[in-house]
Parts: C-alpha cells; sequence; structure tokens
C-alpha cells in the first residue's frame, strides 16, 4: 500500500516477504494502515546486512515488526538487535514487537535488548512454524515423497504463521498489548514423523518420514541447494532446541486473541487444498 492512507501511524516490517511479515503487512494494509516493507527489494530498501539502509527505511516510522532473519538465534544476532534498538529510538520509534523462539538462548538475549531499549515492547515467542512444510526447506521433500529428519520422535506445538501474524498485527495497533509476552504455540504437540503423517493424509499420497542423523539432513539440504544460513539454524535447531525442552503447549494465541490457537490438521488440509504439495509431473 503506498504510504499515503489517512492513517497517521506507518508501520515497518521487517522481514517483509517471509512467512510472518508478508502476513503482517497484509493483516495491516487490509486494515487500511500505512506500511512500509522491510526488504531489500522495497522502494526504501532494507537489508539486516547493510545498517545504512537501517536509518532511511525507520525515517517517520511509529511501530516495528522485528523479525531479524535468518533467525535470533544465529551468532551476532544479539549485537544486530542492540544497535537496531538503538538506531530505532534515534528515528523516533515509539513501539516494537519482536518476533522470537521457544528456548533460545540468543533469543531471550536478544528479549531482554528490546525490553531495556527504551521502546513499548511487544514479544512474540513462537514454536516451529507449522508453514516450514509449505514455504520452508522440508518442501522438496514432501513433494519427493519422503521427509528424512532428526529428532523425528521429539514433539513440537507447531504454530501457524496466520496466528503469529494476527498476534503481532494486534500488538502493533493496540496499546493494550505493550509489555505483554506472548508464547504461541499450536493447540497440541506432534512429532515430526506424526505432522508428516498428517500431511500425507491431508495431500491424500503418501509421504514417509524418514528419521536420520544430523550429518545427513545437512547433506540432504545442501543438495537440494536450501541457503548456508538457513542450513546453519535447522541444524542447529535439531541439534540443540529440538530436544524436548519446547514440547509443552502455551496459551498466548488465547491470550493476546481471546480464541483457541489453529491446529496442525486444519493447516494441512487447507494447505493440501492449494495443490503446493502435489508433484507436477
Amino acid at each position: 500500500m503506498p504510504e499515503n492512507s489517512n492513517d497517521q501511524q506507518l508501520f515497518l516490517v521487517t522481514g517483509g516477504t517471509g512467512k510472518t511479515g508478508s502476513r503482517v503487512a497484509a493483516l495491516l494494509e487490509g486494515a487500511g494502515h500505512r506500511v512500509r516493507l522491510g526488504s531489500r527489494t522495497a522502494p526504501i530498501p532494507f537489508d539486516w546486512t547493510d545498517r545504512a539502509t537501517w536509518a532511511p527505511a525507520l525515517t517517520g516510522v511509529d511501530a516495528v515488526y522485528l523479525a531479524y532473519q535468518p533467525d535470533l538465534a544465529v551468532p551476532g544476532a544479539p549485537d544486530v538487535v542492540r544497535v537496531f534498538t538503538a538506531a530505532a529510538v534515534a528515528a523516533g520509534v515509539r513501539s516494537v514487537v519482536l518476533l522470537s523462539g521457544r528456548g533460545e538462548p540468543e533469543a531471550l538475549e536478544c528479549e531482554r535488548i528490546v525490553r531495556d531499549s527504551g521502546l513499548s515492547w511487544t514479544i512474540v515467542r513462537c514454536s516451529f512454524f507449522a508453514q516450514n512444510f509449505s514455504e520452508g526447506a522440508f518442501l522438496p521433500d514432501v513433494l519427493a515423497g519422503a521427509v528424512a529428519l532428526p529428532n523425528g520422535d521429539v514433539p513440537e506445538p507447531f504454530v501457524h504463521a496466520d496466528d503469529i501474524a494476527e498476534v503481532a498485527a494486534a500488538a502493533l495497533t493496540d496499546p493494550r498489548h505493550a509489555g505483554e509476552l506472548y508464547e504461541l504455540t499450536g493447540p497440541r504437540a506432534l512429532t515430526f514423523a506424526e505432522a508428516v503423517g498428517e500431511i500425507a493424509g491431508a495431500a491424500g499420497r503418501e509421504i514417509g518420514f524418514v528419521p536420520v542423523r544430523r550429518t545427513e539432513f545437512v547433506a540432504a539440504l545442501a543438495e537440494y541447494q536450501v541457503p548456508d544460513d538457513v542450513i546453519s539454524l535447522l541444524d542447529y535447531l535439531f541439534g540443540t532446541i529440538l530436544d524436548g525442552r519446547n514440547s509443552a503447549t502455551a496459551d498466548g494465541v488465547r491470550r493476546a486473541l481471546g480464541r483457541e490457537a489453529r491446529d496442525f490438521r486444519d493447516y494441512a488440509e487447507a494447505t493440501a487444498a492449494t495443490g503446493i504439495w502435489t508433484p507436477t509431473a
């Protein structure tokens, strides 16, 4: 949406073309708000690796959706978040909504930085995204009919990206969410093997789950030409975070939105209906 809406607030959505950022931007634009996409290809470019782009992107902004790429768990993320939040304060930004991850020590450090930044803040701490099976690194495996992952027996309460976006958009536009930490999960935990089984049922085709060692997993990602930073992140998550520490469900969606979180089965059925999991001839 052009930045000439009747609404006077301007929202910067970093990761504006990503799984959650694109959804947050769409919700804000649909409600008539002014949105500036934080993306390298945006009219006012924003690049986490080029700090010279930050000040122009922050100019005139009232609130920021802070979705650091590739993830708060990567080395150096706290330093980047510290400098960025300071730049936001200097630019006159008033509030920030931080996308965070469950059970990640580096993410917790970033949360502390945001809380101490002087900005009004809301933290949206999330479990593993369901959309990683349809918009992320696991899609090629699903299409190939065999998802090969380590830790396939560890339960994870996958969260729907639409739920994340709705909570974030509410936090950006409603001051009653200021100072809140919302831990977002789905309503039940499934192992990765069970999640693949639900995808297979929804897609109406055979999709197997293959347990593999981490080294085999990393090699397969490289074969599919997954970017190196994403490979490193997934290797870290499966080797460190996906050990059962995050298996419990949380009530963040209900607390923020007054409704239950979307179930993985609903995600699988709706996604299957789009045809994205149907291999092309």
